[in-house]
């Protein structure tokens, strides 16, 4: 780029002197104290760091008082937050200076069953795998000095590619770490909804439209999972094999896995409970991610969660010895995208994403590492670390996301902090997740319009149609109802209706399709016959405002 806008060079400018003026500020702070003691005795107190960058607001008491008043506080609100929102059950662990100082389980692992939640049940945890996975790939690295996250994907997946070659051939492995390739959010999520393996939809992600390579923020599954079966791959291994081996088995992660079967096999497993209404939760779905393994498809406890976040908070040792190289573990919790913040609005703070991480700040200014996940046919998690109080806390969930993990994990942390609550987070966060429940497609809440066109004879419509991304779909007629079926085996099927003329409808289901959802199957004719269709739903990425990317259009072939 030659130049920079006016609005550019502004916000340059007022970065630069923000810059300035804190580095200003720290050095004269330093005037006044030693590390870690007070700046002064009136105003704020601010403890020291070593450097102005690391020097935080004072805690409302000392800091061992604040975790064990914060953590007998737990109890009330996590059995408060399950009760309001009518999420089944929680497990949930506390790690400080380098223990397990809380571990319970609340409600129960299944509606139906009634059987209680304890310290031994098994979540889905969905997207809190990927940080995790870029755990397991930073002891990789740790192991084989030839192995770097700067390192080409196509250095171990030589037939994997991308649709812009430039970035085929440079994107690396921080690239798809840190969700910066230009695959676009939800790409792949489709071809993952209807059934196909992760070998299927790697090769067909050089058919998806990119956007700027390491310009935007897009946060991808499968962009983070490209990244995982690299590292898996200079191993010779599958992605199960390299997270047991690297990570699970010498933490002592003994319930945790990355293969669904294994989910399914542990007597002690939270049921996935989807949200069927105001406070009502259902065991509806099963939730298999193992073609997005490293993104989103370990099954957890809360304590093996607890191992994890201790390893982490201790710089990447265990028990006293380097187990991940800090410096390489250091990368993974470093900014690398932008992923919030106003530009129009400069009091507001910017956000940022490491590897498979968020890296954010307490309003106390001590640097915050978290991660949440979701899946919206019944899981919801987050996990949240905050190194400059060697404290981290992990909850996990049962029910479709409704907030309880980060409303628990914010009063946490507000507790420690201030010890108090600064908002109400049990009524602030279940309205940020108020629209996870929401049906997909376009014609969700209508109705075929008045006087609507008869549809053409069954027929005429039945037959198989390909695209090149989905592969085939095939349509069946059987006393007059019309079937489509897509996916391995023609596994994932509809029953399509009548709407208006040509266009016809049909109810698509997966977790991004949730109960409710409806969405067109336009066909197309041509001198009296059909020779295409396009089904809305599967030809364009959920993100608002996104242009239709014209996969999901199926020419006919017999």
């Amino acid at each position: 780029m030659n130049g920079m806008s006016s609005t550019n060079k502004g916000i340059a400018r007022i970065v630069a002197v923000s810059t300035v003026a804190a580095l200003t500020l720290g050095m004269a702070a330093c005037t006044a104290g030693t590390t870690g003691e007070p700046a002064s005795s009136s105003g704020p107190a601010v403890t020291i760091g070593q450097a102005p960058s690391q020097d935080v607001v004072d805690l409302y008491t000392d800091r061992d008082t604040a975790v064990a008043a914060a953590v007998a506080a737990l109890p009330q609100f996590i059995e408060k937050a399950l009760k309001q929102t009518g999420v089944p059950g929680a497990g949930v662990a506390v790690v400080s200076n380098g223990k397990v100082v809380f571990e319970e389980g609340y409600g129960v692992r299944d509606v139906t069953t009634k059987e209680p939640v304890d310290v031994k049940t098994v979540f889905q945890i969905a997207s809190l795998s990927k940080p995790l996975s870029s755990s397991v790939a930073a002891k990789a690295i740790t192991e084989d000095a030839d192995l770097s996250w700067e390192d080409p994907v196509v250095k171990y997946l030589p037939d994997f590619a991308l649709k812009d070659p430039y970035v085929t051939e440079h994107g690396k492995i921080a690239d798809f770490f840190s969700h910066r390739t230009g695959i676009p959010t939800g790409g792949g999520d489709d071809l993952e909804d209807i059934g196909f393996d992760v070998d299927y939809i790697m090769a067909r992600m050089n058919q998806i439209p990119l956007a700027s390579f390491r310009d935007t923020y897009q946060y991808s599954n499968f962009g983070l999972t490209v990244g995982g079966q690299a590292v898996a791959a200079s191993r010779g291994q599958t992605w199960a094999q390299t997270a047991h081996e690297l990570l699970f088995e010498p933490l002592g992660m003994t319930s945790t896995t990355t293969v669904h079967d294994e989910y399914l096999a542990a007597d002690d497993r939270a049921a996935m409970h989807a949200r069927t209404g105001e406070g009502k939760y259902e065991q509806l779905f099963d939730r298999d991610a193992d073609a997005e393994a490293p993104a989103g498809g370990v099954a957890s406890t809360a304590g093996d969660i607890a191992k994890w976040m201790n390893m982490v908070l201790a710089n990447g040792e265990v028990d006293g010895a380097e187990f991940i190289d800090p410096l390489v573990l250091a990368k993974t919790y470093s900014a690398h995208s932008i992923t919030g913040g106003d530009a129009k609005n400069l009091t507001s703070r910017t956000s940022h994403y490491g590897f498979g991480t968020n890296v954010g700040a307490t309003v106390t200014g001590r640097v915050n590492i978290s991660h949440s996940g979701a899946f919206g046919w019944g899981t919801a998690t987050n996990a949240t670390m905050i190194p400059d109080l060697n404290l981290g806390i992990v909850v996990l969930t049962n029910g479709a996301p409704s907030g309880v993990p980060e409303a628990v994990v914010a009063e946490f942390v507000d507790l420690v902090q201030f010890g108090e609550e600064t908002r109400p987070w049990l009524d602030l966060w279940p309205t940020v997740f108020a629209d996870f429940a929401d049906p997909a497609g376009d014609l969700v809440g209508e109705k075929p319009p008045t006087g609507a066109a008869a549809a053409g004879p069954a027929g005429d419509y039945v037959g198989t149609y390909t695209s090149p991304y989905f592969g085939k779909f095939v349509v069946t007629e059987e006393n007059g109802t019309l079937t489509g079926a897509l996916g391995p085996e023609g596994g994932y099927t509809f029953k399509i209706d009548p709407w208006n003329g040509d266009m016809l409808s049909f109810v698509p289901t997966g977790e991004n399709a949730l109960p409710g959802s409806l969405s067109s199957a336009v066909f197309v004719r041509k001198d009296g016959q059909i020779t295409g269709v396009t089904l809305t739903y599967f030809n364009k990425f959920p993100g608002p405002g996104q242009e239709p990317h014209g996969l999901g259009v199926f020419t006919r072939a017999g």
